[in-house]
């Protein structure tokens, strides 16, 4: 289960709808009773929430840019590693080296499969003819000790950086987030005492909190709003301009 960073744009309608009823229902009881000390301890858990759920998807985000290098230095050094094998094998290869690594570009666009059908042949392929031309006459001796494993290296980073795409907290943590903003806006709405309504503090509340909640989902979620990591793609488009 998924969400998407749109469904935090309803949490400020909601948040000031829950912030009035909280104040109208404090202004209903004749004797409200002061809980200071329990509504302080629901603020802060709610705020210890909001926080590791935050800084948990900036650490995935920062997994996601990790592995976009580490993949890109496994292409080059699978590619520097081609001068072992015969010289009559090594112009397609680098061929089909170039064009893996432009398989790899885009990934951010949308809510795409991590390793496309594309790049999957181009690993078989690439695996295949790596395998003959070490082989063959003419290879250095160390071709399959050190190529091959570069080349499995390459191969199996794809698969990581898909199963990261997967990691997400389990979808109660954002249940209990939106929960625990609705709430918490219900209990400020309580706390005041007067009859008036302090619209600057209600805005301010629901704005603060919807917008936190809407760049966490946009951060754990880097395919379906606004961030998409498109940048990473320069790192790519370097390391093919490099293969001559």
């Amino acid at each position: 289960m998924t969400f998407h960073p749109i469904s935090a744009i309803f949490l400020l309608p909601a948040m000031l709808l829950l912030l009035e009823l909280g104040r109208r229902f404090r202004l209903r009881q004749k004797a409200a009773s002061e809980s200071t000390t329990i509504e302080g301890a629901i603020f802060a858990l709610f705020g210890l929430l909001l926080a590791f759920t935050f800084s948990g998807a900036v650490g995935r985000y920062d997994t996601h840019r990790r592995l976009v290098v580490e993949e890109a230095n496994d292409i080059g050094t699978a590619y520097l590693r081609l001068d072992l094998l015969p010289p009559a094998a090594q112009p397609t290869l680098r061929q089909l080296f170039r064009d893996y690594t432009t398989s790899r570009l885009h990934l951010y666009d949308s809510v795409t499969e991590e390793v496309s059908p594309v790049t999957e042949r181009l690993q078989h392929e690439i695996w295949q003819k790596s395998v003959a031309a070490a082989t063959s006459p003419g290879a250095n001796a160390d071709a399959t000790k050190l190529l091959l494993p570069a080349l499995n290296a390459m191969i199996d980073i794809t698969a990581t950086r898909q199963n990261s795409f997967y990691m997400h907290p389990p979808a109660i943590v954002f249940l209990l987030l939106f929960a625990f903003s609705c709430g918490s806006a219900f209990l400020a709405g309580y706390t005041i005492t007067t009859n008036g309504r302090s619209w600057f503090y209600m805005v301010a509340l629901a704005l603060a909190v919807s917008a936190t909640v809407y760049g966490t989902l946009e951060i754990e979620y880097p395919r379906q709003g606004l961030i998409r990591l498109a940048d990473t793609d320069q790192t790519f488009v370097d390391l093919r301009n490099s293969m001559n």
